[in-house]
């Protein structure tokens, strides 16, 4: 699935594809925040670490989990 972070003060935001689940990502962020964590990791298909400061967040956007077809409908 599509991972897209942005990050405040930064016109770039972190864009990968990772093979956790929507609820996984939703809920290592939402277990960070929650808990006051200095940062929260994410992790790509490739097994390249994000590591991003909760301070910094911004917001995630996350694809959907299906993948897209290819081809011509009959």
């Amino acid at each position: 699935m599509d991972v897209r972070i942005g990050i405040t003060n930064s016109p770039r935001e972190i864009s990968f594809e990772s093979a956790q689940s929507a609820a996984d990502v939703e809920n290592v962020i939402s277990t960070a925040l929650d808990g006051g964590a200095k940062y929260f990791k994410l992790a790509d298909n490739r097994g390249t670490i994000y590591i991003v400061p909760t301070d910094q967040f911004g917001y995630i956007e996350v694809g959907s989990e299906e993948s897209r077809r290819v081809g011509f409908v009959a």
